[in-house]
């Protein structure tokens, strides 16, 4: 770029790696996934307080279209370890390149964010750090005891990477004591190479099935993005895969295709088709299924956690 002082200043591509991709038009979207500008005066107070604990939120990286309304509710997913990716999935809207320098203090600032805004849950998530040893386990670990330190009334939720090559990364994680375990399968195995080229879905599997083997009562979560070009027996055959690790809660969404560079939306998944994916996923024994174009991995988690743990009281008391 060229500033009319004659200086030439570098622009950084927030997604260098796809910059040599076609450009693959963004569909216009259909009515049900319409949602409001966001812009309450709730909404612009969580922002402020993400700013002034310089925190990363998923809701802004991701481009999350609930953001308005979980921030009305003062609701904010927090991104730890740094806001650049090491992998390149072409769905995803998170910058990456080289990552950021790991923040010492980034624990407690999440802390302070829980106990201000009075949250009765919360998700951590992160973006990939295959540059770290333990791929950033241990900033897990001491987010987890960080939170329960300021705000010990808040169940907590992380949404982990892969921990791909990381040798005793699961276990760091879940010795903290999460209450709940998610790892996002997101699609089928089909598409993973050319949707999650950095990852490897039997990985994932593994992952989710080793969190039971490690720690059979905690509850775990997955999820998976529909309309990226997956057809229906495939879609199924992954619940199946799921239910064999034993992950307890399903999530569905609508992929959206975030800018031209990124992976193309095959279709848009109506909401009746959702409707069949939900019912057929209780019917292969996940406890709870959020299925609708709008759902995301911790969209109304808090909500969601308060029936998961209803419902695996209901079905300990069924069965004995």
């Amino acid at each position: 770029m060229i500033y009319p002082s004659g200086i030439a200043v570098p622009i950084t591509l927030r997604h260098p790696e796809k910059a040599h991709r076609p450009d693959s038009p963004i569909p216009r979207k259909p009515d049900w996934l319409r949602v409001r500008a966001p812009g309450s005066p709730e909404y612009q107070a969580t922002r402020r307080l993400m700013r002034e604990l310089s925190l990363n939120t998923v809701c802004e990286e991701a481009s999350c279209p609930n953001i308005g309304e979980c921030w009305k509710q003062k609701h904010a997913t927090v991104m730890i370890l740094g806001r650049v990716c090491t992998r390149a999935c072409t769905f995803c809207n998170v910058a990456t390149g080289r990552p950021d320098r790991l923040d010492p203090h980034e624990p407690e600032r999440v802390a302070a964010a829980a106990a201000a805004l009075g949250l009765s849950h919360i998700v951590v998530t992160s973006v990939d750090r295959d540059d770290l040893e333990d791929g950033g386990a241990e900033h897990f670990a001491r987010t987890i005891t960080a939170i329960r330190g300021a705000a010990p009334a808040t169940t907590i939720e992380v949404l982990t990477p892969d921990f791909l090559r990381k040798e005793g990364a699961l276990e760091t994680v879940l010795a903290a004591k999460p209450d709940v375990f998610n790892h996002n399968i997101e699609t089928v195995p089909r598409l993973y190479g050319e949707v999650r080229p950095g990852a490897r879905y039997f990985h994932s599997l593994r992952l989710l099935d080793q969190v039971k083997r490690l720690d059979p009562a905690m509850f775990t979560k997955s999820g998976i993005m529909v309309g990226l070009g997956e057809d229906k027996t495939e879609a199924l055959q992954v619940m199946d895969d799921l239910r064999a690790a034993e992950v307890d809660f399903l999530t569905i969404g609508q992929y959206l295709q975030p800018t031209p560079k990124h992976h193309p939306i095959a279709r848009f998944v109506t909401p009746e088709e959702f409707g069949i994916y939900r019912r057929s996923a209780l019917g292969k024994g996940f406890l709870m299924v959020s299925a609708s174009p709008l759902t995301r991995s911790s969209y109304h988690a808090g909500e969601d956690f308060a029936q998961l743990r209803a419902a695996r009281a209901a079905k300990f008391a069924a069965a004995g």
